[in-house]
């Protein structure tokens, strides 16, 4: 009030001045446009002394009544306030289900557990050995006629002392409080023969032989109650209690037996373990009425929880990635997750040697023979080599485990740590991707409902090996859609096969020819023919309009009116990254080639790396690409693995890629090889020498990209008199030859028909970039025309 009048006092010049000082404008304006305005009432102040004028009076009125009706307003809000927390306070404190805090224990083990009115487990209180006393809960010592007759249910019970136990309790019967409308009241009735409670003084029992309290579980709903039901009964005491967690359950009975033990109903949820000895007491007290907690034992760990190197992915760019960083750092211990149930293995010959195998176990084995005729299998390493995932943090020199049939669903970049499908978590100190890809699959299959999907193969993994090979022989016919690599490497095998059985082999693409988007046209027309005579069916230009399932068999309809029935179809028509961790990871993917995009190091993140089929890596030479080979698995894991150990290396390789049409024609490429640039081909004739059976056998390896070496390059040399490149005949047999792909004139793409071990060479043209006048010269360094 003062400050109000203090304020004013200090604010009523400055208005009485601007209201003076408005009349003197208002009569300015009036004399000189000569005329008066209209005179309406107007309020104004007191041109008096500060404080003298009536109209102060009632103003100083109005101020102080509206601060006086704040102040009670405010006071009365807060009063109400306190009021309603004091009556929430008691409310909660006067509830029969409130835990009340532990008593310490001091001297003597004893302990008495006493059912509060709603059958609930009170605290237990200490007992006190040398007067031969026990604990006994405030809600005991009432007679049953005496709760019936009480008011609501008391305040929180303060800490009890030590009291003298009574020989007898009577039964209780209560009703649940009204505050709590949500418990059902229940009443029990305790049979006279359990109204009689003995006490003895506590054994003095040595502190190390005082065994954990015991917990009882709560007996079923239909026993719970009645006169009948036997008492559980405890056979030790317990030193230190755990806090009792009230929940709503039905009551059990609770009967003492020597040496003062505690028996205590508690929730399922809120039970401890058993031991074996008190599991063995209970059951022998009461096998029928009283169900203990069960406890599920806990399943062992399978795998660690932490991991140095986590490799996501089971292919070749993770072994790959494994070996190096095992090489660099030999104490390493790596993780290897894949969602495969097989330890990593090599693709290719999946799609090729596995088919011209003799042995009928090849299936089961995965074991075949190479061109050259070595036996090996299609692992990279046999078991013994890998740490089981259960000793992975134990070995003393580390180890490379892989967990199997494990997905990696979730990824936190900023914890450190991914989540597989089962929901547990691994965190790691440097992680690498290598995710792959699926194989892509027709949308018209895809629409064509259940019947269609399951007489459809996307060729990638070794079941769809096992299941394509049980399927080539139980059926009559397969189609193959799709003529690239895979594709055609399928339809020779399948076409081989067929030779010895009726299996009809159909293969159809939009190209004018096998391998059409790769190769120049002449090449891949005469490829088109060394497919059919392998017994293939080729059907080119051709369209998938739908696709349905009728009689019994698989029907595709083409664009231009052609129908084609068959009984199973195999989808090989390209690759699809596997980016789904990408949006939980926060990882850029790459808008035109798909994949995660990389720096030069291979790194999407400081401590995350990409390497494989799923890494969109900048080329030096050739810009922004993604290669879906096994050579690029098998380099870009190597330096990622190396880079994860600390070799910051930026990726130059130019990775090469290899197909076989069976044991006789194959082909090496590295770079951009797309028929739709310029192409020239130098061609010679073709010895014996010349066929992937005989490269193997001279290098002694199926994998040619293992035996590559860089130190037999050497530059080519140009030829100082230019010629036009000729332009390959076109004949009914290309033996041996070299296509070079040509952009702004120099050359970016190499492909080595029938021509081996010099893929170095091809390499070393394309990392030059250099513009060629005569590749007839060129094509020299290749040794084409030698013998």
């Amino acid at each position: 009030m003062w400050t109000c009048k203090n304020l004013w006092k200090k604010l009523a010049p400055l208005a009485r001045s601007s209201s003076t000082l408005c009349r003197q404008n208002a009569r300015g304006v009036v004399l000189n446009n000569d005329r008066r305005l209209p005179l309406v009432p107007q309020a104004h102040m007191s041109s008096g002394t500060p404080g003298s004028g009536g109209d102060n009076n009632l103003y100083y009125l109005l101020v102080g009544a509206t601060c006086v009706g704040g102040g009670f307003y405010a006071y009365r809000t807060i009063k109400g306030d306190k009021e309603r927390y004091q009556e929430r306070i008691n409310e909660i404190a006067s509830r029969p289900n409130k835990v009340v805090p532990e008593q310490p224990i001091t001297e003597a083990p004893g302990e008495q557990a006493a059912e509060t009115p709603q059958g609930f487990v009170s605290e237990p209180i200490a007992v006190e050995s040398e007067e031969s006393s026990a604990p006994i809960a405030a809600e005991s010592e009432v007679s049953l006629s005496a709760v019936e007759e009480s008011s609501p249910p008391p305040e929180e019970p303060a800490p009890c002392e030590t009291t003298e136990l009574s020989t007898e309790i009577a039964p209780v019967t209560e009703d649940a409080p009204a505050e709590t409308p949500e418990i059902t009241p229940i009443v029990e009735e305790v049979s006279p023969e359990v109204a009689a409670v003995e006490q003895e003084d506590p054994p003095t029992t040595p502190e190390a032989e005082i065994a954990p309290e015991p917990v009882v579980g709560p007996a079923p709903e239909e026993s719970v109650g009645t006169p009948d039901a036997d008492p559980v009964v405890d056979s030790e005491p317990s030193v230190e209690p755990s806090p009792v967690e009230v929940t709503e359950e039905p009551p059990a009975s609770v009967v003492e037996s020597e040496p003062t033990p505690v028996a205590e109903s508690l929730p399922a949820e809120t039970a401890e373990p058993q031991t074996e000895t008190e599991s063995e007491t209970e059951s022998a007290a009461e096998p029928a009425t009283v169900a203990p907690a069960e406890v599920p034992a806990p399943t062992p760990v399978e795998f660690p929880s932490h991991a140095p190197y986590l490799l996501i992915g089971g292919g070749t760019a993770s072994f790959a990635a494994a070996r190096s960083i095992r090489a660099r750092d030999p104490g390493a211990r790596v993780l290897i997750i894949t969602d495969e149930p097989d330890l990593p293995y090599m693709r290719p010959p999946l799609s090729k040697e596995l088919w011209f195998s003799d042995d009928p176990s090849v299936v089961d084995t995965l074991r075949f023979k190479q061109w050259n005729g070595k036996e090996r299998s299609i692992y990279f390493q046999p078991p013994s080599f890998y740490v089981s995932p259960q000793d992975l943090e134990k070995v003393e020199n580390g180890g490379v485990a892989v967990l199997t049939g494990k997905k990696v669903v979730h990824m936190d970049v900023r914890g450190n740590k991914v989540t597989l499908s089962d929901n547990t978590e691994i965190s790691y100190d440097k992680c690498l991707i290598a995710t792959g890809g699926v194989p892509r699959n027709l949308q018209v299959i895809e629409r064509a409902g259940e019947e269609v999907t399951k007489r459809t193969t996307l060729f990638r993994k070794v079941e769809d090996f096992k299941a394509l090979d049980k399927v080539s022989r139980d059926t009559k016919s397969i189609t193959i859609i799709g003529g690239g690599f895979l594709g055609s490497e399928l339809a020779c095998a399948l076409g081989r096969r067929s030779a010895d059985s009726d299996l009809e082999v159909i293969q159809m693409f939009p190209e004018k020819g096998n391998m059409g988007k790769v190769l120049p046209e002449y090449l891949s027309n005469w490829t088109t023919a060394k497919v059919k005579s392998e017994g293939v069916t080729i059907i080119t230009e051709a369209l998938v309009k739908a696709v349905s399932f009728k009689d019994g068999k698989v029907e595709i309809k083409l664009k231009d009116g052609r129908v084609v029935k068959t009984d199973h179809i195999v989808a090989a028509v390209g690759l699809e990254p596997s980016v789904e961790l990408a949006k939980s990871a926060g990882l850029e993917v790459d808008s035109d080639f798909g994949g995660f995009r990389v720096n030069a190091e291979l790194q999407a993140r400081s401590n995350i790396w990409v390497a494989g089929d799923a890494a969109c890596f900048y080329d030096i030479r050739l810009g922004r690409r993604r290669v879906e080979h096994h050579d690029h698995a098998v380099v870009s894991g190597r330096l990622a693995g190396e880079n994860m150990t600390g070799a910051n290396k930026p990726y130059w390789h130019q990775s090469m890629f290899w197909s076989d049409l069976g044991p006789d024609v194959g082909y090496e490429a590295i770079g951009i090889v797309d028929s739709s640039l310029p192409t020239v081909g130098v061609f010679a004739k073709a010895t014996a020498k010349d066929t992937p059976k005989a490269a193997t056998e001279k290098s002694g390896t199926g994998i040619r990209s293992e035996s590559e070496t860089e130190g037999t390059a050497s530059s080519p040399v140009a030829s100082s008199t230019p010629e036009p490149p000729p332009v390959p005949e076109q004949k009914d047999n290309y033996g041996k030859g070299v296509i070079f792909y040509l952009r702004d004139k120099v050359v970016v793409g190499i492909i080595l028909w029938n021509v081996f071990n010099r893929m170095p060479v091809a390499r070393k043209i394309i990392k030059d970039g250099e513009e060629h006048a005569d590749l007839n010269e060129v094509a020299k360094l290749f040794n084409i025309h030698e013998d």
